[in-house]
């Protein structure tokens, strides 16, 4: 089975759903001005870091209940957004 066309198909589906404006927050005196969540201390690059160490997303919102999936998922939103900026990505 040929998975591509679902790839397509998903991406065309969930492209662009998130919007983070709202939960990804930049504010000069909090962090260094780096991107965090909610104006709280924990940065997105925090978020995805213990992500790729190997957390799981519940063992993330465990570690820190303060956290949502919802802010999850705009930490993973706004990393795409950046990347395709930087690559020029057109998707």
């Amino acid at each position: 089975m040929l998975l591509w066309p679902l790839v397509a198909l998903v991406r065309e589906e969930y492209a662009g759903r998130m919007d983070y404006s709202k939960i990804i927050t930049i504010e000069p005196g909090l962090r260094g001005g780096k991107p965090c969540i909610r104006g709280m201390r924990i940065t997105v690059t925090d978020v995805l870091e213990y992500l790729a160490s190997g957390m799981s997303g519940e063992q993330v919102l465990s570690e820190f209940p303060e956290l949502t999936s919802d802010d999850i998922h705009a930490c993973l939103a706004f990393a795409a957004d950046r990347e395709k900026r930087l690559t020029g990505s057109v998707v």
